[in-house]
């Protein structure tokens, strides 16, 4: 159990509170990882909505915990943990005063600041903070993606933060990085001999990384149309990933050494420009298809109309310029309204170097290591092995395959609670430093900039597809291609 602290929630009563953090608290307050005298102030804007704000939590608990999760007696003992309080985030009036009234209670206890708000207020909700007197020495502050528009607004919105919180009190959250299959990828490759000599460019064809929803806008149409997939997923998520699977071994697990061999990686990507981002990009924008027997309009029909060069879909192919990985190609691939929600990691092994079977033997296929992060989390290693129902000898692939759901039957991942209680423990190992989202944007920013100098317009993919057809040839010529999540 950690010690008590006090959790404030800027955007209490937004969607991303309610679908996600107040579930996360629940389930840790259920599994006995929240002291009882913690305290949650999720803050509304407006008196009437903090009066109502218990009764919302009960209503969004009970529609988005698994099945079997809600119980209405830990219900009872986590709602009085709840401390709903009204006050305008960017207006330093009388309204604050009553949430320094509740902290300065107990001044030691630890104080997390969750900004579950829009970028643009972030700078004046910390001012405020700051004018208040509410920061104290064992003051933390976690802050949602996206992080800026672009490297220069990222900068700015950091610089901001950073002018009331110092460096290692800011927790830049990326909820993939809280997903136990991630934490088990890094056990994988550094605790297994197995794997360590069989992590690089010797025995690696390739790596895809994807990133796939079946989902559209869902209501965030003003939002997206300005960010797109690229900013949405790439700069952050997936290039998350990319750190974790090609970084090198960190001396330890400390959140230093982490982040110090994280953006080695990061660095060591190769720059697309110019006509670099044509051969090397593919964006994409969906139109009209079917989801699951279901009729989706295009993008644009959500919009309602209009013009858009917003692109839905990214695939990329990318490479690092290290001993380790010289010559591997990774595949970074993400997209809105595609034919199965998944997020999964394929390490291609090469093939073996002599054939000792005949062609009577069937075809061998090159091991495959596949790491699925939802929506169920499971590690499989596809291998080569003899038919055992046949006399004579066939060939076949043979699956190893860990799900984690049924080896653990406890087994709940849920990494925003993850990343909430690592906050509250000051451990940052799984969050991002600044240096991190400086060199992501270093990267993504002139393939922007090339689409914005070329009037590059995205090609047309089928919802419910994989994508446009052009994602596929950017495989093609290397006789690769895409390994969709069945």
């Amino acid at each position: 159990m950690h010690n008590p602290f006090d959790m404030v929630l800027f955007g209490g009563g937004g969607d991303l509170a309610l679908r996600k953090l107040i579930p996360a608290l629940y389930r840790a307050y259920r599994e006995g990882s929240l002291a009882g005298d913690s305290r949650i102030l999720p803050v509304c804007r407006r008196q009437e909505n903090a009066d109502q704000y218990i009764q919302t939590a009960h209503q969004a608990l009970q529609q988005y915990l698994r099945e079997g999760e809600y119980s209405e007696s830990s219900w009872d003992g986590f709602s009085q943990l709840l401390r709903p309080i009204a006050l305008d985030i960017a207006v330093p009036d009388d309204q604050w005063e009553h949430l320094a009234d509740i902290l300065g209670a107990d001044p030691k206890r630890v104080r997390i600041f969750y900004l579950a708000i829009p970028p643009a207020v972030f700078g004046p909700c910390c001012e405020n903070l700051s004018v208040k007197g509410l920061i104290s020495e064992n003051s933390r502050v976690v802050v949602e993606k996206p992080l800026g528009y672009n490297a220069q607004t990222s900068d700015e919105i950091n610089s901001k933060i950073a002018s009331y919180f110092p460096e290692n009190n800011i927790f830049r959250i990326d909820h993939y990085l809280g997903k136990e299959t991630v934490q088990n990828l890094l056990a994988l490759r550094f605790s297994n001999v197995l794997f360590e000599h069989l992590w690089d460019a010797k025995s690696i064809d390739h790596i895809q990384i994807s990133i796939s929803e079946t989902v559209g806008l869902e209501g965030r149409a003003g939002f997206y149309d300005e960010t797109g997939a690229l900013r949405d997923m790439v700069q952050n998520h997936l290039l998350q990933l990319l750190c974790l699977i090609a970084m090198e071994s960190p001396n330890t697990m400390s959140a230093k050494n982490i982040r110090a061999e994280k953006i080695k990686v990061l660095e060591a990507l190769r720059p697309l420009t110019g006509l670099d981002v044509d051969k090397n990009v593919v964006r994409g924008q969906y139109v009209a298809g079917e989801i699951d027997g279901q009729q989706v309009p295009g993008y644009l029909d959500e919009l309602k109309g209009g013009v858009s060069a917003t692109e839905t879909f990214v695939a990329i192919q990318a490479h690092i310029d290290s001993w380790r990985w010289a010559g591997v190609p990774f595949y970074l691939r993400t997209g809105k309204r595609m034919e199965k929600r998944c997020a999964e990691i394929v390490v291609q092994y090469k093939n073996v170097s002599h054939h000792v079977y005949d062609e009577s033997a069937g075809k061998v296929i090159p091991n495959r290591l596949v790491i699925r992060l939802q929506p169920e989390e499971s590690i499989k290693l596809v291998l080569m092995a003899k038919k055992m129902d046949s006399l004579t000898t066939e060939l076949q692939p043979a699956e190893l395959n860990l799900t984690l759901s049924d080896t653990y039957d406890s087994f709940h991942s849920d990494a925003y609670k993850r990343l909430m209680l690592d906050a509250a423990a000051n451990n940052s190992a799984l969050f991002i430093h600044r240096d991190e989202v400086a060199a992501a944007w270093a990267w993504v920013d002139p393939i922007i900039e090339h689409w914005r100098e070329t009037n590059n317009q995205p090609k047309d993919y089928t919802a419910g597809s994989w994508g446009p057809k052009e994602s596929s040839e950017l495989l093609a010529p290397s006789g690769r291609h895409w390994f969709n999540a069945k």
